[in-house]
């Protein structure tokens, strides 16, 4: 019996031991898609998924990404070439927030495809230029040339207003954005007005005696505004570049944090100091 008890003893005491020497179960991994467990570690990171055009909207976008980063935001930039898509890809969800229009040109988007989108912040103007591979002065242009314009509207207008600002064409008296060619009614040299999608404009340049093109594709072809356009539009221009939201998310933390950041002074510098007066601060 005492024999017996002994062995019981050492059995017990091999059996603490090894249990003493077990390593601790790690806990499952989280499936794809869901937050982690609390551990009192740092809180998830919101994505933020934001529309742009590449310049110079991409560009600014990519300035504040380690900003917001420090912020707990997950920045994630989806590149657009068109006017169109950000903004149905805003309406049904796909993004968070769009960084590319006027207000003009989302004001009247929005009201014409009955979309709920709204703004948050202005950030920068973008002038819009007259540019040429034939002339070098607006002046030599001759009589039935043609000349390019955005085929949406407000860009349409703002461009006619452009050629009749340096004097190409005069317009009806308080026309603004919403000018037409109809509403034209001075038109010295007969010039032949045509619309092309703003993106194709630059490409436009080799068969039209002149094109009026939005800074952000201009850029985007090599152009500089300030050193290639004959005629530029003057940086007072009504037509700031908004951060473009679905409206009932204008208060939302990370929108509110990411509106913060585009009108930042690092922003506002990095514009000065990028751009060189192609793209103006409008904060």
């Amino acid at each position: 019996m005492r024999r017996f008890s002994v062995a019981l003893l050492i059995l017990a005491l091999a059996l603490v031991a090894a249990a003493g020497c077990a390593k601790p179960v790690a806990p499952a991994a989280p499936a794809a898609g869901q937050p982690a467990a609390d551990s009192g570690s740092a809180p998830q990171k919101v994505v933020l998924k934001v529309g742009a055009t590449p310049v110079p909207h991409a560009e600014i976008l990519n300035v504040i990404k380690p900003m917001l980063e420090k912020e707990g935001i997950d920045l994630q930039i989806q590149e657009f070439t068109d006017y169109v898509q950000p903004n149905e890809a805003l309406a049904s969800g796909q993004l968070d927030a769009n960084f590319f229009q006027h207000i003009p040109y989302l004001e009247d988007f929005a009201s014409k495809r009955n979309l709920p989108l709204t703004y948050t912040v202005k950030v920068h103007i973008e002038p819009m230029g007259v540019y040429s591979k034939k002339v070098t002065r607006l002046e030599d242009v001759k009589p039935g040339s043609l000349v390019g314009i955005p085929n949406d509207p407000t860009n349409g207008g703002r461009a006619l207003a452009v050629l009749a600002k340096a004097g190409l064409i005069t317009l009806k008296d308080g026309v603004g954005v919403n000018a037409t060619v109809n509403d034209i009614t001075g038109n010295p040299k007969n010039l032949k007005i045509k619309e092309l999608e703003a993106a194709q404009l630059p490409r436009s340049l080799d068969d039209v005696a002149l094109a009026v093109i939005n800074s952000n594709f201009a850029m985007q072809a090599g152009l500089v505004p300030t050193k290639d356009s004959l005629f530029i539009e003057s940086s007072d221009s009504p037509y700031a570049n908004v951060l473009a939201v679905r409206k009932g998310d204008e208060k939302k933390d990370a929108i509110v944090k990411l509106g913060q950041a585009l009108t930042s002074p690092e922003v506002k510098k990095f514009i000065e100091e990028k751009y060189q007066g192609a793209v103006v601060a409008a904060f």
